[in-house]
């Protein structure tokens, strides 16, 4: 997998302290995206799915996947992702496609089998939100796998 970095200890991507993998590779391109510099797939350096289950398994910590978007690795993160659910730890992952084109793609679809959380939809620079948790435009949603439903906390509205 092309990996930019991995953040260990992080609480901005998802609740709690999370071990984040930012993943090479982005076509949604937002305007006013905070990561261009993840548009390049051949971003960041090569890491296999076993060497980035050390990793994460050595931190004991809940798993963000972001980037770019994961999604366009989703062959190996498929893999990654049934690792990470083996180690008993909590997946989120962001993408800029929104649910709905994640359901209508046979290949994508199976992503929502082996994650928990998914934040879904492209930045929207229009619809930016600072007082959001965990997302930056109010397009984007937190929906709870693998129904789609709408995440619940007291942290969220």
């Amino acid at each position: 997998m092309r990996v930019l970095k991995i953040v260990e200890g992080t609480s901005v991507d998802g609740p709690g302290l999370r071990t984040s993998v930012y993943l090479a590779g982005c076509r949604h391109h937002c305007q006013g995206c905070h990561n261009p510099q993840s548009w390049d797939p051949d971003g960041g350096r090569e890491m296999s799915v076993s060497q980035l289950l050390e990793v994460i398994s050595e931190n004991e910590a809940d798993v963000t996947l972001t980037g770019g978007d994961p999604l366009m690795q989703i062959e190996p993160l498929l893999e990654l992702a049934k690792g990470i659910k083996a180690l008993g730890l909590n997946i989120w992952l962001y993408t800029g496609y929104t649910f709905e084109q994640i359901m209508s793609d046979d290949s994508l679809r199976r992503i929502t089998g082996t994650v928990d959380t998914i934040v879904d939809g492209p930045f929207i620079s229009s619809l930016r939100d600072t007082s959001l948790p965990f997302r930056g435009s109010s397009n984007q949603r937190i929906l709870n796998m693998p129904a789609g439903t709408p995440w619940e906390s007291g942290m969220i509205d």
